[in-house]
């Protein structure tokens, strides 16, 4: 913790705006890490899971993509490029539970922005994160932690999630600048 914010410091004091992108595999602290983190600075937090695919898209094609499984074009349209920018936007939370969306989140950009979740470091936002930051856990204690979570959820972890997470660490390329945390 005290590397990540050391790092947090140093950008909020070279640059106006800060945007912390924190990936890691199911289990390995990502939520946890935000929420601490949300303790410490005034900070907006988005969360990856609230852009989980809407039932018309998960085709088999969509699926097989890697990282295929987060609408990746809608939190890149509504999230990423308006924090970007500077400027007051809104976005819609979709709940995976129900599957509809939830009232529109309002926001103003703050000195310090994280947007937690797998495939936050999805290739296909290029690289607009000034910090990005990586967890790892190994594969008991994430065996461990899900078995902690709702029963009805474990199938769903161990047989969907976790493989397709596994293809997308398989084949994330890892930047020099990135926080590496076990």
């Amino acid at each position: 913790m005290d590397t990540i914010k050391k790092r947090i410091d140093e950008r909020l004091t070279q640059e106006g705006m800060v945007i912390v992108a924190i990936d890691g595999k199911c289990a390995s602290g990502k939520t946890t890490l935000a929420s601490r983190l949300a303790e410490i600075y005034d900070c907006n937090v988005f969360h990856m899971d609230d852009f989980f695919l809407q039932r018309s898209q998960r085709t088999p094609e969509r699926l097989a993509q890697i990282g295929g499984n987060v609408d990746y074009e809608r939190f890149r349209e509504e999230v990423l490029l308006p924090l970007r920018s500077r400027r007051a936007f809104s976005y819609r939370p979709f709940d995976c539970r129900t599957f509809t969306f939830a009232a529109p989140v309002c926001v103003v950009p703050k000195k310090l922005n994280i947007i937690e979740g797998t495939y936050s470091h999805h290739p296909y936002f290029g690289n607009p994160y000034n910090l990005k930051i990586l967890l790892t856990v190994d594969d008991e204690t994430q065996r461990q932690r899900i078995l902690d979570r709702p029963a009805f959820l474990h199938k769903r972890f161990f047989e969907e999630w976790i493989p397709m997470e596994n293809r997308y660490f398989n084949r994330l390329l890892i930047s020099d600048s990135t926080i590496t945390v076990p």
